[in-house]
């Protein structure tokens, strides 16, 4: 694991949905990275996610990308958009459906603590 997403998955550790948002332009960024994905400033600050939302879109998962993930299937990855502003991907809670109200919960699987919405 890299050190920039380190900080995100100590979050996910810690109980926290973290992201990053750009003290120039103010863009948020659910995802790790050097440098702000709008305007290119590498002046990024951490911020902790309510880990509210509204499931955007989602698709259910019958074949794992990897042997690390075949044990979970079948699941439901889902797109959500944060209270904050933004959009992410995470595992989804089963029976969830587009414009579901959901929060966030972590789940440890693989060494991490991965997120994952559930209905609220």
């Amino acid at each position: 694991m890299d050190k920039l997403a380190a900080h995100f998955w100590s979050g996910c550790a810690a109980g926290e949905l973290r992201y990053q948002s750009c003290a120039a332009c103010a863009a948020l960024q659910p995802y790790p990275r050097i440098y702000c994905l709008r305007c290119g400033a590498a002046d990024l600050e951490w911020r902790a996610a309510q880990g509210r939302g509204t499931v955007y879109a989602l698709t259910r998962v019958e074949r794992a990308p990897s042997d690390e993930f075949r044990a979970l299937l079948p699941y439901l990855i889902v797109l959500v958009d944060l209270d904050e502003g933004h959009r992410m991907m995470a595992h989804g809670a089963p029976g969830l459906a587009i414009g579901d109200r959901v929060g966030v919960r972590f789940f440890e699987h693989g060494g991490r603590h991965l997120p994952r919405f559930e209905r609220t």
